[in-house]
Parts: structure tokens; C-alpha cells; sequence
């Protein structure tokens, strides 16, 4: 289960009308996914930011972070430039590339990518919490450590 460590209250203009969003942060608090949070609020100002750390679901050491789930919504991906979900997908990795690179960090990543509209119908239909965890690993590749009980 995944508790929401702080949740701020944001207002931005979306289509030329203002909303209020909740812009969250998951208990993914570690050095990496502050990092995540810090480089995506910096490049998209999203409506709606959360960062789940998920390598617990995983067989990695306790504590962890390799494995995220990002879900954003951003006024940034109204744009012809990132339309389709891949090309959001595309610009989410672009601004991670150090994170998900071979040799970062991260081994996976997650990403659900909305546009303003989007992020606010489902809010409208209540539909944010259906965004659940990824599914537990299936044993993987064994490039990663043992995971220590």
C-alpha cells in the first residue's frame, strides 16, 4: 500500500480557466525519486505529480530504489509535440535519461503521462484512484541483488 506523504494544495490555469489539482508526492522520499520529482516538476510544472517508489514488489535489497511508477499530468502535454501517450512517454524519459540509463539508478520505470483535459475528466469522474500499483515481479533477469530478508 502506497501513503501519500504530503499532499499540496496547487492552482493552475488550464485552458483558459483555473482548477485546483492536487500535486502529490508518494513515500518514495529517497535521494533518487527526489530526484525524479525535482527534475519533472522542473521541466513539465505538472497539474499533478507522484512518484511511487515500487522495488518492494520486486527482488531487490530492502529500501531500494530502482523500480518507479511516475504518474503526471501537465499542461506541458497539450502540446502537438507530445499528443500521443508515447510521445509524453518519450519526453518523461528524455528529462530521466541519467536516471534510466544502464548505468543509472533506475532499472525500471513506469509512466502514466496525462494531458490537462485528460487529468481532469478523470478527476471529474473519480477515476485517479484506479490508477493502481504495477504488477509484482516475475523473477526478472537475476541482474539485480538478492533481496535480503
Amino acid at each position: 500500500m502506497i501513503a501519500i506523504a504530503s499532499i499540496i494544495r496547487t492552482t493552475r490555469t488550464v485552458a483558459s480557466r483555473r482548477i485546483a489539482a492536487p500535486m502529490s508526492t508518494s513515500t518514495a522520499s529517497g535521494p533518487v525519486a527526489e530526484t525524479i520529482t525535482n527534475k519533472l516538476t522542473a521541466a513539465f510544472c505538472p497539474l499533478h505529480l507522484e512518484v511511487r517508489n515500487e522495488s518492494h514488489m520486486h527482488n531487490v535489497p530492502e529500501n531500494s530504489e530502482t523500480h518507479f511508477k511516475v504518474i503526471i499530468a501537465s499542461a506541458e502535454f497539450d502540446t502537438p509535440k507530445c499528443k500521443t501517450p508515447l510521445a509524453r512517454h518519450r519526453a518523461v524519459n528524455a528529462v530521466l535519461a541519467e536516471e534510466v540509463a544502464s548505468d543509472g539508478p533506475v532499472h525500471a520505470l513506469s509512466i502514466v503521462a496525462k494531458t490537462s483535459a485528460q487529468w481532469e475528466k478523470m478527476v471529474q469522474e473519480g477515476k485517479v484512484d484506479a490508477i493502481g500499483p504495477s504488477p509484482n515481479c516475475r523473477g526478472g533477469d537475476g541482474s539485480l541483488p538478492k533481496k535480503n530478508k
